[in-house]
């Protein structure tokens, strides 16, 4: 195996593969990252047992092959060579990479210990890649951190027809984003598929600026665990299904009778931030609203430990409204918002609290449940 490359499409085509090494594992293989030379082009690739990436680039190929290098040292190499050609050679069991007059050698591992990717399935439809990037970026702050609740970690995608649906819930919050996008087929079946929120969000924002998206799905097997990928011109990913389905969210987001308030939204935020750093651990910050004085007023604390910010709001429906929140849960609400205005649809203090963009139909929307406790 023999090639010669441009640094920046080597650093490039290691950096996306490296985004699938896991941080910690008991197999070595796992560690590393695949190099495979034809005539043209080099591919990368990387692989744990829930993800895969994969990355091409030209390269003048003299003698092609393949071979499986420790990925975090070929990273760190990358960071440090020399600008200019990169000449790559696999000498015996020695995998060497030079430029400028540095020369580098990397032992190799044995390939034939290395487990099968999870394999892409053929292209099902295409995005916006940065409208994906962003409605993943929405819903992902409202999926689970534990770990024993798998099913709660993850962001839920459903399509259905010109219709794309994301949504994410810790139980405590549910968060949903709709968009459009394109299928491959006029006939294409509907389909929910429930992935990693977190390894769906690295891939959402690394593929960000490729334009368009491909998704890569078999419907045949939207029940099962098969993989799942998403493609940007030669890079992929392919992300492996959670077991599960996340619990229905539309009797949860009926609010009838609810009071509507109003507000600008990046200056709530900024109130919520400021007054929360006298909430100590996660008490609450309450928001008091008031329809005569056409005013909100935010604050947190206790005892002689308080601060408190008025914001001018529209409330209509009752004439006064109280809620309480975790600051972080609703830290992470509002900065989820991108639009100037936010409307909250309220039920009262401990119910549903539903967030969304002022507008008729807000495609992003937001519910928190309110503390029972109040400040």
């Amino acid at each position: 195996m023999e090639f010669r490359i441009a640094r920046g499409e080597l650093a490039e085509a290691v950096a996306w593969a490296g985004r699938a090494l896991p941080a910690r594992t008991t197999v070595p293989v796992l560690g590393g990252l695949v190099l495979s030379a034809k005539p043209g082009r080099l591919a990368v690739s990387g692989s744990d047992f829930e993800t895969a990436a994969r990355a091409g680039a030209d390269a003048e190929v003299a003698v092609p092959g393949r071979v499986l290098v420790l990925g975090r040292r070929l990273l760190d190499i990358c960071r440090v060579l020399p600008d200019g050609p990169v000449s790559c050679a696999l000498e015996g069991n020695r995998f060497t990479v030079e430029a400028g007059g540095t020369r580098f050698g990397l032992s190799t591992l044995p390939y034939e210990e290395y487990p099968a990717p999870p394999a892409a399935p053929a292209p099902y439809g295409e995005v916006d890649a940065a409208a994906f990037a962003t409605a993943v970026g929405q819903v992902a702050v409202a999926a689970g951190r534990d770990d024993t609740l798998p099913v709660l970690t993850g962001v839920q995608l459903r399509l259905e027809g010109g219709e794309m649906t994301l949504s994410a819930s810790d139980r405590y919050r549910y968060a949903v984003r709709g968009l459009p996008w394109r299928p491959a087929g006029a006939d294409a079946e509907a389909v929910e598929v429930l992935l990693p929120a977190r390894r769906l969000l690295e891939v959402a924002r690394a593929l960000g600026k490729c334009g368009t998206l491909r998704i890569l799905l078999d419907p045949a097997t939207a029940r099962s665990t098969a993989a799942v990928g998403f493609e940007g011109g030669d890079t992929r990913a392919v992300l492996r299904r959670l077991e599960g389905r996340l619990p229905g969210y539309g009797a949860l987001f009926e609010v009838a009778g609810a009071a509507v308030a109003e507000a600008e939204c990046a200056a709530l935020a900024e109130a919520v931030r400021r007054v929360a750093v006298v909430a100590d651990g996660n008490s609450p910050v309450r928001l008091d609203f008031s329809a005569a004085e056409g005013s909100l007023l935010v604050r947190a604390g206790y005892g002689d430990d308080v601060a408190a910010q008025r914001l001018p709001v529209t409330l209509s429906g009752a004439d006064e409204v109280t809620v309480a929140f975790n600051p972080s849960y609703l830290l992470d609400a509002l900065n989820s918002f991108e639009g100037p205005g936010l409307r909250l649809e309220m039920l009262g203090a401990g119910q549903r609290v539903l967030l969304g963009a002022v507008g008729p139909q807000s495609a992003h929307r937001h519910l928190l449940m309110s503390v029972k406790q109040l400040v």
